[in-house]
């Protein structure tokens, strides 16, 4: 067995109709991150709220390291009204989150969608406003902790998507 070097693979390069809103991310390191995930699962765009650390903050670049420049990202300034026009664009709009309406992520149906936003609240207030959404998907856990960091569920959640996406 050889482990292989970034110079040995060869990702078959994908791009799913998946896009990303960050409802009140303000870690540099998670915005770091949510490029660097999103860029690898192949999603078409980000959206950060105005007031999130930009890809000109330092932790954002050394986290994302270059995959800022290679995802299409914008922000915006009202929740509400960006999450409304991803809707009306035709967007399923899906939030990674624990409610009563939840289901496990592993039995939710993305197949049946033709483009997807999946919605990532802050980890100290969760999403903003629930009523907003289509459908609330929930990560299954086992251990003490009823958490996890909004990275790590956004990577669980890709991970599913993308694999769902690609039997289609």
């Amino acid at each position: 067995m050889k482990q292989l070097t970034h110079y040995d693979i060869e990702n078959q390069q994908k791009q799913f109709p998946i896009t990303i809103v960050c409802d009140a991310i303000r870690t540099p390191e998670n915005i770091g991150m949510c490029f660097r995930i999103s860029e690898s699962f192949g999603v078409e765009k980000i959206y950060f709220h105005e007031d999130s650390p930009t890809i000109a903050n330092r932790v954002v670049k050394k986290t994302a390291r270059n995959t800022s420049g290679q995802i299409d990202h914008d922000t915006y300034k009202d929740f509400t009204t960006v999450v409304n026009r991803l809707k009306q664009e035709g967007n399923a709009i899906i939030g990674i989150e624990i409610t009563d309406k939840s289901v496990a992520i592993q039995k939710f149906d993305f197949k049946q969608h033709d483009k997807i936003v999946l919605l990532l609240g802050s980890e100290r207030h969760g999403i903003e406003n629930v009523d907003l959404l289509d459908y609330t998907v929930s990560i299954p856990m086992f251990g003490r902790n009823s958490s996890m960091n909004v990275i790590h569920s956004l990577a669980i959640s890709l991970y599913e998507v993308t694999n769902q996406l690609t039997e289609k």
